[in-house]
């Protein structure tokens, strides 16, 4: 077992795996930017190393400091966490031919899966549902027409590389799909220094579930259960739970059979999570992307099964084997997050930084909160908004519903403008409550 690793995140994620760590008896050490030396992971870690200035391009996602930071520290292995260089195969690779072990896929895994075309491929080789749409990406704007002409608009257009919503566009003819693909191509070269795009069909009445999976280096695959994630605003998550209140056991059943057998043709290990589109019109599920690290939203899971999943994936990384097969994975209960920012809802969701002048967050039976703010914070400009995710569990969906309203009346910060009233109104909205929805409710009707 590892003695001490390095966390190359911030935020409730870097806390989170402190957490973790010290529940298991390792020492962590976390590196931070000049704008985190107050933060609450940098206070409770063990060590906590400087990298570099405010941007995040001089500090969280500078491989040279993190690595110089990590042979500084002498740790056995680094945790990336989510967003930043979790899924940076170039990083996993550096940070074993630095004899430290990476706690995720390999860099091989993330190549093949992190590029949208190429994963497409890979499931469809293993039997896994796909969207109508191109094998690979368009190679210009003709073929792109070509491609929905044949498969019928409306169309998607998705960065092979893309994430967080960056690179997608929607398009209903010839003309929107031409601008559409130029300013996706655009936007992906930009954020992920790759602008090849692929065009697929779009789902019209559509639900995004998602299965998390975990896979040791002995051959092992579980999958976890699912994770429903279609309250979106401009393809961004807001609200997850678990389990899924649209499909039926035997669809769950399929759908996290389906997870494994992509992750297992994939040769994958860790954690990992298959995204699927749900058609409610045809009841099918069809595979999108895999998301080659740990979630936002893995405490949903963590809630309904009882499993650490940070702790999971440090067993894996040391070379453990699964202690459980399919068989001995239940749920119960029902979990629901929601991301609670530091966004003006009202005005745009513009960000809206600054100091947390008071912070109580709430307690109570079923009630979890993942937080590294505190009285007195300053949330940085530099970042995402996020100030925490709040989590509760309850014996069905409408206990959970409850809890959360109760949760969220409780949750007093003061200072900057949250998306707590946001969250508020939607879970009392009839249609959110029936789960009379899409993943377009959001943006079409709930914030007209």
């Amino acid at each position: 077992m590892f003695k001490r690793i390095l966390i190359a995140n911030r935020g409730e994620i870097a806390l989170r795996i402190i957490r973790t760590c010290r529940r298991m008896g390792i020492e962590a050490v976390v590196v931070h930017s000049t704008a985190d030396r107050e933060s609450l992971p940098v206070r409770l870690a063990d060590e906590s190393i400087c990298i570099g200035p405010p941007s995040a391009t001089d500090s969280y996602l500078n491989i040279n400091n993190i690595i110089s930071a990590a042979e500084l520290a002498d740790v056995d292995a680094i945790h990336p966490g989510y967003g930043f260089l979790a899924e940076n195969a170039h990083f996993a690779d550096v940070v074993r031919d630095c004899k430290i072990e990476f706690i995720g896929p390999t860099g091989d895994a993330m190549r093949a899966l992190g590029d949208k075309a190429k994963a497409k491929a890979l499931a469809k080789e293993a039997g896994v549902p796909t969207v109508p749409g191109t094998e690979g990406p368009v190679a210009n704007a003709d073929e792109a027409v070509q491609v929905a002409r044949k498969i019928g608009y409306p169309v998607m257009i998705k960065a092979v590389a893309g994430g967080g919503g960056r690179g997608m566009r929607v398009a209903h003819n010839d003309a929107s799909l031409v601008s559409g693909l130029t300013n996706a191509t655009r936007e992906a070269e930009a954020a992920f220094g790759n602008g090849d795009c692929i065009v697929e069909a779009l789902v019209q009445r559509a639900r995004h579930i998602e299965v998390q999976i975990i896979a040791d280096n002995h051959g092992n695959v579980v999958a976890l259960g699912e994770r429903d994630c279609s309250v979106q605003r401009r393809n961004q998550k807001l609200v997850e739970e678990s389990p899924s209140p649209v499909i039926t056991p035997e669809q769950r059943a399929q759908i996290c059979a389906d997870a494994v057998k992509l992750a297992r043709s994939a040769g994958y290990t860790n954690a990992g999570t298959v995204e699927f589109i749900y058609d409610l019109d045809r009841n099918e599920h069809y595979f999108l992307e895999m998301n080659t690290r740990i979630q936002v939203e893995h405490p949903v899971t963590e809630m309904v099964t009882g499993l650490d999943l940070i702790r999971q994936m440090i067993l894996v990384a040391s070379g453990e084997p699964l202690q459980y097969s399919q068989e001995d994975i239940t749920t119960s209960g029902h979990a629901i997050e929601v991301r609670i920012n530091a966004e003006d809802w009202e005005n745009g969701f513009a960000p809206f930084p600054g100091k947390i002048n008071m912070y109580v967050a709430p307690s109570g039976r079923g009630v979890r909160v993942d937080s590294h703010c505190y009285a007195g914070y300053v949330i940085p400009s530099n970042y995402d908004s996020m100030i925490s995710k709040l989590i509760v569990h309850g014996k069905d969906r409408k206990e959970a519903i409850d809890f959360l309203d109760q949760a969220l009346a409780e949750y007093i910060i003061e200072g900057p403008r949250t998306t707590i009233g946001f969250h508020q109104r939607l879970i009392r909205d009839a249609r959110f409550v029936t789960s009379d929805y899409t993943t377009k409710f959001v943006d079409e009707e709930f914030l007209r």
